[in-house]
C-alpha cells in the first residue's frame, strides 16, 4: 500500500484498508488483524491520522524479504497489493489463505482479482443503476 518509494499510499488500497477501520473493533473480537507496510510505522501512522482512522494496527515490515515472499513486491520493484490469513497451530504459524490474481491473470476488460473486489465501496456502486463505471477509482483527495 505505502512503500518507501511512493509518495503517497496506493488509492486503491487506500480504499480497502479505510473500509477496515471503522469496523476493525468488532473484526478482532474474532480474529487479530495487521496492516503491513514497507514504509516506516510513523509515515503509515501519519497518512492514517490524514483520513481519519484510528482502530488499525500497523507494522512495517523488515527488509523486503516478506513482502517479496508472499507476492506483494516483484522483482522490478513494483509493489502488489497482499492479502493473507494466517493460522497459528500450537508454536507455529502458517499460511492459511491468500488472495491471487494480479494484472496478467485478469480477464480482458475487468479489474484483477483482489482490486477492487473486496472493498465495501464496490458493492455500493454495484447496487446502483450506473453499477462502477469503466472509468473511475477511488483517488487520496478530490475536489470540491
Amino acid at each position: 500500500m505505502y512503500g518507501p518509494e511512493r509518495e503517497r499510499p496506493c488509492p486503491m488500497c487506500t480504499s480497502l484498508v479505510g473500509s477496515l477501520d471503522i469496523p476493525a473493533p468488532d473484526i478482532e473480537q474474532r480474529i487479530a488483524m495487521a496492516i503491513i507496510g514497507r514504509s516506516p510505522v510513523a509515515r503509515q501512522l501519519e497518512f492514517a491520522r490524514e483520513r481519519g482512522w484510528n482502530h488499525l494496527t500497523f507494522y512495517q515490515t523488515v527488509g523486503d524479504d516478506f513482502a517479496r515472499d508472499y507476492r506483494g513486491l516483484h522483482d522490478d520493484g513494483s509493489e502488489w497489493a497482499m492479502v493473507t490469513v494466517w493460522k497459528r497451530q500450537g508454536d507455529k504459524v502458517r499460511l492459511f489463505w491468500a488472495a491471487e490474481g494480479d494484472f496478467e491473470t485478469a480477464d480482458p476488460g475487468f479489474d484483477p482479482h483482489l482490486a477492487p473486489d473486496p472493498t465495501p465501496l464496490w458493492n455500493i456502486l454495484d447496487w446502483t443503476p450506473g453499477g462502477r463505471g469503466t472509468d473511475w477509482y477511488p483517488k487520496l483527495e478530490y475536489s470540491s
